[in-house]
């Protein structure tokens, strides 16, 4: 298999401040908007170069958002920039009437995404907000899994017409995908082929995945890793020519079970081409304080979780291939 080495780590929120960044170079209708936390969402740099581009609009970001709408109307295209907490479950009605449902072309910019937001605990965390958002027509909901391709997201997403979710993180993790990468919406990237299972992962966790594709390789199981860093609208062709391939898939996200990249996923699987299929991920709960670390071996979503779920999911194959009842493995 094809093996990921890193050589830094950065945080994805970093790699949204520099396609920012890049994106306003490219455009001069690219502005952003910020709730009072310029320092966490990365944008210092944006607004050191275009300061007349930028619009602090503090602790309120209801208003924010309708803001946010009516600069689209002149022909611009604004960022909004605050915690993923709330730019969706606090706001969820602004973007249902002033974005989604009129179609205006905002890009919902959501740092501090999933449990890694860390210490500051579960009001703070979110892990519900891909659910949220994937549910409302017409959005696209993006969520890449390291710097470079959370930079070359932003630029992508400045140029596609229509709202857009893009989730990012606090967190230091590996930067293991090219610099000067393609990013297409809607496109998933295989990462490593595989003959026995298919991993199916977003965000922090395909590097969790990579790593338990090595760990699945010492045990003679040959892992098939796909990135699916959009959600919505998801590359259901690329998914399913892997699960023909393989005849079962894991899917790892740092959001809840219920709602997320799983219940995409598995609602494929139920109308095209049914298999087994194992979830990693939280399991329907809130977070709590503590390191990153911490909480992701915590809630179960580590490496090592990406391989129990796979030799559970194998198990259940090879079951169902020998005409065994496989009901009670759910």
């Amino acid at each position: 298999m094809q093996k990921y080495t890193y050589t830094e780590k950065k945080d994805t929120r970093s790699g949204f401040g520099a396609g920012l960044l890049q994106a306003a170079r490219e455009s001069r209708n690219v502005v952003a908007l910020c709730a009072d936390l310029v320092g966490s969402l990365k944008m210092n740099d944006f607004i050191k170069e275009y300061p007349e581009r930028f619009f602090q609009i503090g602790i309120a970001e209801a208003n924010m958002m309708g803001i946010a709408a009516g600069l689209t109307i002149g022909g611009k295209i604004p960022f909004t920039g605050t915690f993923a907490n709330f730019a969706t479950g606090r706001v969820y009605d602004q973007i249902r009437q002033s974005i989604a449902y009129s179609e205006k072309n905002v890009k919902i910019a959501a740092s501090h995404a999933g449990l890694t937001l860390g210490e500051d605990g579960a009001t703070h965390q979110i892990l519900e907000d891909i659910g949220l958002m994937k549910m409302l027509p017409g959005m696209v909901v993006i969520n890449p899994c390291d710097y470079n391709q959370t930079k070359a997201a932003t630029i992508a997403v400045s140029k596609y017409h229509g709202p857009v979710y893009l989730r990012f993180g606090r967190p230091l993790v590996p930067v293991f995908t090219d610099a000067d990468q393609d990013f297409l919406i809607g496109k998933a990237v295989m990462l490593t082929e595989g003959e026995d299972v298919t991993i199916v992962a977003t965000g922090h966790m395909v590097w969790e995945a990579l790593v338990a594709a090595e760990e699945l390789e010492k045990e003679g199981i040959s892992a098939e890793v796909i990135n699916i860093h959009t959600i919505k609208p998801l590359d259901e062709d690329a998914i399913l020519r892997s699960l023909r391939k393989t005849g079962c898939v894991v899917t790892a996200e740092e959001h809840n079970r219920i709602g997320g990249l799983g219940d995409s996923v598995a609602q494929l699987l139920v109308k095209k081409l049914p298999m087994p299929q194992e979830y990693v991920a939280v399991n329907d709960s809130f977070g709590e304080s503590g390191t990153p670390e911490e909480l992701m071996k915590k809630y179960g979503l580590t490496s090592e979780n990406i391989v129990m779920a796979a030799l559970q999911v194998i198990n259940r194959k090879d079951r169902t291939q020998l005409g065994f009842n496989t009901s009670s493995h759910v």
